[in-house]
């Protein structure tokens, strides 16, 4: 026995190529010439040569898919099964493209399986080939599908269907669901259906609290499968006699609706969840005038597809909200009795799913292999690098490639942080050092220099921070001393020892370098009871955009970062923390990453950006606003003078938890 097999290379091919290659016989691949190291690829991943798993040079554009006659005349009387998987599966693909590959490309499959006499054509179609069809589509029917005309896809993939049957040659259907990754590796191959909700579903983690509830969409049914499914069940059915002439719906015979689906992808993600959905099938009983006029009101579908294109959702996906179809799979379930062959519930894969896409496909993996262009063997000097922020952008550094210099004052964290670094793979060293200490400073940095040579990236995340009014500091002058010691002077030293290197080219002749000062969303927002630890940081603000326009011309960048509250050890243990929107030091982290490679003067969040503008159009006006949060939130214990080693709680938020808590009571977000 012998196979035939397009699309071998394609996401389902290769897993249905792992089950074809658990039986006896030779598989002979269609391959265009310029992708034979493809098929290699297939080779070396299942383990097999090219004896077993034999090339095929063709075209699927070509009539007889461009097989040459030689090649056709030695496959006669061969092949007793022919799958025809290679296809476009693609909403958005354009249509010419979707009627050359699906339908041209199934008719010179046919005619090639016709010329060869095979046993057996199996073709891989799709739910889509019944259109919008309103109700349960089974298995026996085809010539019911409703508005096939919605998309290309379903036209195309219903019109190929067609020519199938018309065939005089037994053939087999297979209509696989919405086709996922791998239910136990959550292997994809690429980013559709499903999936573009993944990445508004991160978004929402990163803006919002995980205790967060809001109202979610309710509509049609979204039939997910997953590959392996799909794959196994093509190849039992495919060997079983009497099957010939039929179609087989590889679907989930309990799909979840858009509704079920969203709750099941917050849960595996972390994120927020529904607690309340709207259907969107209910918009389908307005009157179609009205429905029409909605879509054509001025800005509207303007504003609907920059949204979309912000979140990385196909307008085809709406399609899905209000999907009209439900899709029978008796005769595949019966068929598959006994087999072992099931369809596994989405909520006992969905983690995976998840975690595969964030591990290969989410942004951030991209954002790193860009990290990884911009830093890679690069020496990235971290202040404050024990723990939180510090310590999340090291560990993204050294795993895209910098040679990370660590620095803080306690040498056993950092030692961890080391570690952790290494087993990424990446190149760490510590440098302990205490920033409030000017001598210690001077110490470090020419530490740094004689170990190095220069520094590439210098992040001045170390900090403290005072939470106290200004009644409450008439005696205590210090406090301004100590903040601004470490907060101003201290960057400040750092840069001055380290930045005369960086103007200068180097043996290798490079020459040039990046300073990242962390400064706070409270320099933007004037933030009450915060007056020494603004200042300081405003301080270093005002130093950094002095001195940039000095040292640009010798390729030396200052980004200033005005942090927004991020969800550290020193705010979990507080119930304030539990009320306003935070950021993770993962996506804290991020944010300096993202200064590195595209080295901005300023970064800041959207809440902090429009404090800014506020206190420049209104100034008194945002007084009167930072006023009423002043009277509504209290100084700090120890500003209170309440003794903390005397069993009171310490119940302290951080400087940006409060700044956020002022700016938020008052635009009342």
């Amino acid at each position: 026995m012998a196979y035939f097999v397009t699309g071998a290379t394609g996401f389902i091919g290769r897993f249905l190529m792992a089950e074809l290659l658990k039986r006896e016989g030779t598989i002979y691949v269609l391959c265009r010439a310029s992708s034979l190291d493809k098929l290699d690829e297939l080779r070396s991943r299942l383990g097999t040569d090219e004896q077993r798993v034999v090339a095929v040079i063709g075209d699927l554009a070509k009539d007889r898919l461009g097989v040459d006659p030689e090649d056709i005349e030695k496959l006669v009387g061969q092949i007793e099964h022919f799958f025809h998987l290679a296809a476009i599966y693609d909403l958005t693909a354009d249509a010419d493209s979707q009627h050359v590959a699906n339908v041209e490309g199934t008719r010179n499959a046919l005619h090639l399986a016709e010329a060869v006499h095979v046993g057996h054509f199996h073709m891989v179609s799709s739910i889509a080939a019944a259109g919008l069809y309103r109700g349960t589509f089974t298995e026996d029917m085809f010539d019911e599908a409703h508005d096939v005309e919605h998309n290309p896809y379903y036209k195309t993939k219903h019109d190929a269907e067609g020519l199938v049957r018309r065939a005089d040659i037994p053939w087999r259907i297979y209509r696989p669901g919405a086709v996922v990754g791998h239910s136990e590796t959550g292997e994809i191959d690429k980013i559709d259906g499903p999936y573009y909700f993944f990445r508004t579903i991160q978004r929402l983690r990163g803006a919002l609290p995980g205790w967060l509830r809001g109202v979610g969409v309710e509509g049609g049914e979204i039939n997910i499968v997953p590959v392996d499914y799909v794959a196994k069940a093509m190849d039992y059915l495919a060997h079983q006699p009497g099957y010939d002439g039929q179609a087989f719906h590889l679907t989930d015979p309990e799909p979840l609706t858009v509704a079920g689906l969203l709750k099941v992808l917050t849960k595996s993600a972390h994120a927020p969840g529904p607690i309340a959905n709207v259907d969107a099938r209910s918009f389908n009983g307005l009157p179609v005038r009205v429905s029409s006029l909605l879509t054509q009101l001025p800005g509207v579908k303007q504003v609907t597809d920059l949204a979309l294109a912000e979140l990385g959702i196909p307008r085809e996906m709406f399609a899905y909200l209000t999907y009209p179809t439900h899709f029978d799979s008796t005769k595949t379930q019966e068929a598959l009795a006994g087999s072992g062959i099931t369809v596994p519930p989405l909520p006992s894969y969905a983690a995976v799913l998840w975690e595969y896409w964030e591990r290969t496909y989410s942004p951030d993996r991209r954002k790193d292999r860009a990290l990884a262009r911009a830093i890679r063997g690069k020496t990235v000097m971290i202040t404050g690098a024990s723990s939180g922020i510090g310590r999340a952008t090291a560990l993204r550094v050294g795993a895209a490639g910098g040679r990370v210099l660590l620095v803080a004052r306690t040498a056993e964290k950092l030692e961890e942080t080391r570690r952790d670094i290494e087993d990424l793979g990446g190149v760490a060293f510590v440098h302990r050092a205490d920033l409030s200490n000017m001598d210690d400073i001077e110490r470090v940095a020419k530490e740094v220099l004689a170990e190095h040579g220069r520094v590439d990236v210098l992040v001045n995340n170390a900090g403290r921070s005072i939470r106290r009014s200004i009644s409450l500091s008439y005696d205590r002058f210090h406090d301004f001393e100590r903040t601004m010691q470490l907060n101003y002077f201290g960057a400040v030293r750092l840069i001055l020892t380290l930045l005369p290197v960086m103007r200068q080219p180097s043996q290798d002749g490079r020459k040039g370098g990046h300073i990242i000062n962390i400064s706070s969303i409270g320099v933007q927002t004037n933030t009450p009871r915060f007056s020494a630890y603004v200042a300081s940081k405003a301080a270093l603000d005002a130093f950094s955009r002095c001195i940039a326009s000095e040292v640009i011309d010798d390729g030396v960048h200052l980004t200033t970062i005005h942090m927004p509250l991020v969800r550290t050890p020193m705010i979990a243990p507080t119930k304030m923390y539990d009320r306003f929107p935070t950021i993770t030091p993962a996506e804290a982290a991020d944010m300096i990453c993202r200064a590195m490679i595209r080295r901005p003067k300023k970064v800041g969040t959207t809440l902090g950006n429009v404090g800014a503008l506020a206190y420049q159009i209104a100034p008194r006006g945002v007084d009167v606003i930072l006023n009423a949060g002043y009277k509504m939130f209290p100084d700090s214990t120890a500003a209170r003078g309440v003794d903390g080693d005397k069993g009171e709680r310490r119940d302290e938020p951080s400087s940006e938890s409060v700044a956020f808590a002022h700016i938020l009571r008052g635009v009342h977000w």
